[in-house]
């Protein structure tokens, strides 16, 4: 099968190589090769390609910088995506696209899922959701609501993003800011990519699927289970989101639910055991016992 993956430089896009390139053709797109907010350069450069299956992983990420370039943020999350959904559908292809747990407002108290409705807060969050809409256009689509990635694929350059940012901090001695009132459900990365691979070879139903890992805990209790396991002293300075003054609003509680996934037979790890083979992954030494926390 001919696979257009968008969005390739990034953690997701490389991993999403890395899980189909085996048994498959891959055109790989970075924003350097292609923005998909440019409909005509999308038509121009996948219409040759006549991918049967186009994998999205392309977006704006900066939920502050939204703020201040709504339509910049617009033009990646939202109408880049509806660019993605005509291809498809001129192609036949199928579509998969990445959403966020930031479409929700965070007032909940139990994990949400697919049939909650969405709220969004910031710039973000509605460029996204509109993303969403857009993408579920296309007559075969996947929308796969990811949240607190980590990990990366084999080979890929150093860790990135909030738990990268955690583990070097605290092997460096140092004492990472974490959020004691967010609550989310972390993701690894290669556990997304597996379920959507999953997904794909069932010929599950189209839609909106919450992939994430199993379970959810604060930013401080991942800090402490990451130190814990690479035996460190877990010197972590707790915040709250008010006291912060970020720019865009965050969902304090988004943690999601992949019952919808486990209904299919797809089971997702703890993010206990999947942060355990993150560190192994990177070569870490690490505890044998996980906590049960669920």
């Amino acid at each position: 099968m001919r696979i257009a993956v968008v969005g390739a430089r990034g953690q997701l896009g490389a991993a999403l190589i890395h899980e189909f390139a085996g048994a498959h053709e891959i055109a790989a797109f970075g924003r350097a090769e292609l923005d998909i907010s440019d409909e005509a350069a999308v038509d121009a450069l996948l219409s040759p390609v006549k991918p049967a299956l186009i994998l999205n992983a392309a977006a704006f990420t900066d939920v502050d910088a939204c703020e201040d370039r709504p339509i910049e943020a617009l033009g990646s999350n939202a109408f880049g995506v509806r660019a993605l959904a005509r291809l498809a559908q001129t192609c036949g292809a199928t579509l998969v696209h990445y959403s966020t747990d930031f479409v929700f407002d965070g007032n909940a108290s139990t994990p949400y899922t697919e049939e909650d409705s969405p709220g969004p807060r910031s710039v973000y969050a509605a460029s996204k959701l509109l993303g969403e809409w857009f993408a579920l256009d296309a007559p075969c689509a996947y929308v796969l609501r990811v949240e607190s990635l980590f990990g990366q694929a084999p080979g890929a350059p150093a860790p990135k993003g909030s738990a990268g940012t955690i583990m070097n901090t605290l092997k460096a001695g140092g004492s990472p800011k974490v959020f004691e009132d967010r609550t989310i459900t972390p993701s690894y990365i290669p556990d997304i990519t597996r379920a959507t691979r999953q997904l794909l070879e069932m010929k599950a139903p189209g839609g909106l699927y919450h992939c994430v890992n199993t379970g959810q805990c604060t930013w401080l209790e991942f800090a402490r289970e990451m130190a814990r396991l690479l035996g460190l002293e877990p010197r972590v300075t707790p915040v709250r989101m008010a006291d912060m003054k970020l720019r865009a609003s965050r969902p304090i509680f988004c943690a999601l639910s992949n019952a919808k996934l486990r209904s299919l037979g797809i089971e997702m790890p703890t993010w206990q055991e999947s942060l355990k083979k993150y560190l192994q992954g990177l070569g870490h030494e690490v505890a044998h016992e996980i906590a049960d926390r669920q």
